[in-house]
């Protein structure tokens, strides 16, 4: 293939994602994702942000994944900023999936306590991926004060972020497990009980730490 055909065959991919059709988009970002071309970058991070299908901005995270590093993370980075929800949960998503270490710093406190449930959510799966070991329990303690919030799917996505942790999330987990909250309390002991058994269920883990909460127990001596 010749560099022209290569252009036009990436400038009718681009096109192809503002299409209508979801398949079509769909094959527009497998496209650019098998040949990947740098002036494709910000077409797709823009995509990101706007596109309503889950299975296309799936496609549209592994195009970017394609791509050179040093020219995804830079937009990437500036994207984790946008005021639109979206923009930031698919950028913090992508930088999961590339795992560059340099990403790191731009995981801010303001993004792991993202008013957002899916924005948090995707900050706290980035945040295990990318966190340097000396750093892992500073970050299990910004992760226990986001204990309690939400429903099951982000208190299941908390826990897992926290157990994936390991050790290092123990110590503010016991704090987190005597919180005047009963919420807190509940969602912590949960936690807990998912890192001794990892296949135990979460909804179990949920309903066994809720009844020790009621009768008054708050840590491993209620058991």
């Amino acid at each position: 293939m010749t560099m022209v055909d290569k252009d036009d065959q990436t400038a009718r991919a681009l096109r192809g994602l503002a299409h209508g059709d979801t398949s079509v988009r769909l094959r527009a970002a497998l496209a650019v994702g098998t040949a990947p071309a740098p002036e494709a970058v910000g077409a797709l991070i823009e995509r990101c942000a706007i596109e309503p299908d889950f299975s296309v901005r799936e496609m549209l995270t592994w195009a970017l994944t394609r791509h050179p590093a040093a020219l995804t993370l830079p937009p990437l980075l500036a994207e984790v900023r946008s005021e639109r929800t979206q923009a930031r949960s698919q950028a913090l998503h992508t930088l999961s999936k590339i795992g560059d270490p340099r990403a790191w710093p731009a995981i801010t406190p303001d993004l792991l306590a993202d008013p957002d449930d899916e924005v948090a959510r995707s900050a706290w799966r980035a945040a295990v991926v990318l966190v340097p070991e000396d750093e892992k329990h500073r970050l299990a303690t910004s992760f226990t004060t986001q204990l309690g919030r939400g429903g099951h799917e982000t208190r299941l996505s908390l826990s897992r972020a926290l157990t994936a942790l390991g050790e290092a999330m123990l110590s503010p987990l016991s704090g987190a497990a005597s919180d005047p909250d009963p919420e807190v309390r509940a969602h912590a002991l949960a936690t807990e009980r998912l890192w001794q058994d990892p296949d135990a269920g979460f909804a179990s883990a949920i309903e066994e730490a809720k009844r020790l909460v009621a009768l008054g127990g708050a840590g491993r001596e209620g058991r």
